[in-house]
């Protein structure tokens, strides 16, 4: 681990984490000098029944492949090279694909990052789907127990599933257009995420729990909801999220709404009036999306939702959450 000194005003140094070389144990992926030019062959090559926590390094460059994360036994820990490990803005390694869900089968077959294996960290890597407007294209499909730290998911239509075990993203950056942080079963919880919006979209999130016993749960606390860079994003056209299904649970709180944000906040899914078991619900936000009349059927907190409530009281001992992260 390197370190970088920057000066913020006249007076303080802060010393930012950078990772520039694979950390001790590591395989190194590069497109020159690194042991594997490709992430899927450094994946693997790794044992799926070796309990040992294994690591990958991602060197700087732009990787065009699909990546799949078999189950496995082992903890796994992906990084990216990055001057600046405690957010995604200094991030130099991008894995990106273009494949829609339309040609692929499915959305999970789209991702071009594929996580189906439980414990899994991945910190400071780009995650792009360029396919664009036509079809659901993932850039990421997290099926287990998982989290990101300080990693870009970019796509348009449905960019993050989110669909099980607990799930973690930090400081991360999600853009996209069309319901494109999406899932079924998850308890995610987005901490101090920037999520950015495109020209032609109009929901964030598409929560699908299907029952009153279904734990899936999306939380934003402390992010940042605007249009992406370079976009003319009309204000008042974007929703907070419409329910896949008929038990959608998603909390946005203490979160910066920018003027994209419709004043009815929520949006129904397709007109579907059948909206008495739908959970949505906001805690102290802020800015211009933050006001005006919400929908009859939202709900205004009094007080913020925890993390234990959210991901479980046992989530602080998962392999895949890091309490220390950003510092």
């Amino acid at each position: 681990m390197k370190f970088i000194a920057s000066l913020l005003g006249s007076a303080s140094l802060v010393l930012a984490a950078s990772r520039t070389s694979p950390p001790p144990g590591c395989l190194h992926v590069a497109k020159s000098g690194g042991a594997y030019s490709t992430v899927q062959s450094a994946i693997n090559s790794l044992s799926t029944t070796s309990r040992t926590a294994q690591c990958v390094f991602i060197d700087q460059g732009t990787y065009t492949e699909q990546v799949y994360i078999p189950s496995r036994s082992a903890a796994l820990t992906v990084y990216g090279y990055s001057a600046d490990t405690t957010s995604y803005a200094n991030n130099k390694a991008t894995i990106t694909y273009n494949l829609s869900a339309a040609s692929a089968g499915n959305n999970d077959a789209s991702a071009t990052l594929r996580v189906h294996a439980a414990n899994v960290k991945v910190y400071n890597v780009n995650v792009v789907n360029s396919y664009g407007k036509g079809s659901q294209a993932l850039a990421l499909s997290a099926q287990a127990s998982s989290g990101y730290y300080g990693c870009q998911f970019y796509g348009f239509q449905d960019t993050v599933l989110a669909n099980e075990g607990q799930q973690y993203y930090s400081q991360c950056l999600v853009t996209g257009a069309t319901d494109f942080i999406f899932g079924q079963r998850a308890r995610a919880w987005f901490e101090g995420c920037d999520i950015r919006v495109r020209n032609g979209g109009y929901y964030i999130t598409a929560n699908g729990r299907d029952s009153s016993s279904n734990p899936s749960y999306y939380l934003f606390n402390n992010c940042d909801v605007a249009a992406g860079a370079g976009e003319s994003v009309s204000s008042g056209s974007y929703y907070l999220g419409r329910p896949w299904r008929k038990y959608a649970r998603v909390v946005f709180q203490n979160t910066a709404l920018s003027s994209v944000i419709n004043s009815a906040g929520w949006s129904k899914w397709n007109g579907d009036n059948d909206v008495g078991n739908i959970y949505y619900a906001e805690y102290a936000n802020t800015g211009s999306g933050a006001s005006g009349s919400r929908v009859s059927w939202a709900t205004t907190l009094r007080s913020a939702v925890s993390e234990s409530t959210v991901l479980g009281s046992d989530y602080v001992s998962g392999a895949w959450y890091d309490a220390s992260y950003p510092s």
